[in-house]
Parts: structure tokens; C-alpha cells; sequence
């Protein structure tokens, strides 16, 4: 950057005269040293200091830590009481769960027992029908093997007549000539027995 030598110039402010730059009005006499640097204001610094930290310091003695500690000890006992709600819902859950268990295992063994007394049931019930339909067999069976007897008594009864008279027409075929029927009956007795 190119600078004309009008404008490098440096000239000091007049007394009382206002510098165009900052605003500020400026002092022939007056040292360019920075106020807090300044040894002459280091009194007047520390007790204002003094003065801010000591309010500072009570203000967050009085206002602020007592509102923390107060936030600190309501999150703490809400903690606490969830702990505490969180315990007492676990034993119930416990409770609930242990309840439950002994419930289902009294169902089983409700259902076992049914289970058994109807198979129990069931076999007695068939049991009691097979013996019943058993006797009714037996009964039939019985009845069966009179009507046999009885038919096979009155058969017998003709099979001698039938004998008799077949043994008869036979010898008389072969003799030719008349056969005696109770010399035949005789002989046909004599064989059966």
C-alpha cells in the first residue's frame, strides 16, 4: 500500500482539542499508561474487589448454593423413593410371579388327577360293558348250545329210525325178499351204542 507523505504526518493534539479517531480528548500532560497498570489506582482497585467478591461470595452463600443444595436434595429423595418404589414393584413382581408358578403347578396336578380319575372311569365303565356283554355271549352261548342239544337229541332220534330203515331197504336190495324191522332196529341199536 502506497501512503503519500501528507497523509504519514503525525501531528499532537492541542490541548482540549477532541482526536478524530477515538472521540476522546486528550491531555498534553497525561502519561499513556493503561488505568488497571496504573500504581496510582491499585488502593481504590483491591477494595472494590474486596467489595464485588464479598457480595459475589454472599450472594452465592444466600441465593445460589441454597437453591442447588435444595435441587440436590429433592433429586436425591426423588432417587430414593424411586429405589425404593422400584424394590417395593420388584418383590410384588416376585410375589406375583411366584403365585402364578404355584397356581400352574396346582393346575397340572388338578388336571393329572382328572386325567387319572377319567381313564379310571373310562376303563371301570369298559370293564363293566365287557363283563356285561360277556355274560350276554355266555348267555347266548348257553342258549346256542341247548337249541344244539336239543336239535342234535331230536336229529339222533330219527338218525336210529333213518338207520333202521335205510339198513333195512339195503339188505332187502341185496337178500331181495322181506326183512324183519326189529331184528334191523336191533342191529342199528347194537352199533350206536
Amino acid at each position: 500500500m502506497f501512503v503519500t507523505p501528507g497523509y504519514a504526518q503525525e501531528t499532537a493534539p492541542a490541548e482540549g482539542e477532541v482526536h478524530t479517531e477515538t472521540g476522546t480528548q486528550h491531555e498534553a500532560g497525561a502519561e499513556g499508561a493503561f488505568p488497571p497498570f496504573d500504581a496510582s489506582t491499585f488502593p481504590s482497585q483491591i477494595l472494590w474487589l474486596a467489595i464485588t467478591f464479598g457480595l459475589f461470595y454472599l450472594f452465592l452463600k444466600k441465593v445460589v448454593l441454597p437453591r442447588v443444595g435444595g435441587i440436590l436434595e429433592v433429586r436425591r429423595d426423588r432417587i430414593a423413593q424411586d429405589l425404593d418404589q422400584a424394590a417395593l414393584m420388584k418383590s410384588e413382581a416376585d410375589a406375583a410371579v411366584a403365585a402364578y408358578e404355584q397356581e400352574l403347578a396346582e393346575a397340572k396336578q388338578k388336571a393329572s388327577a382328572i386325567g387319572q380319575q377319567a381313564r379310571d372311569g373310562a376303563r371301570a365303565d369298559a370293564e363293566a360293558e365287557r363283563k356285561k356283554i360277556e355274560a350276554s355271549l355266555d348267555q347266548k352261548l348257553a342258549d346256542a348250545e341247548a337249541q344244539i342239544a336239543t336239535i342234535t337229541s331230536a336229529a339222533m332220534k330219527e338218525v336210529g329210525t333213518i338207520a333202521t330203515d335205510t339198513a333195512a331197504a339195503i339188505v332187502q336190495e341185496l337178500v331181495g325178499g322181506k326183512v324183519d324191522k326189529a331184528a334191523v332196529k336191533a342191529a342199528v341199536e347194537a352199533v350206536r351204542q
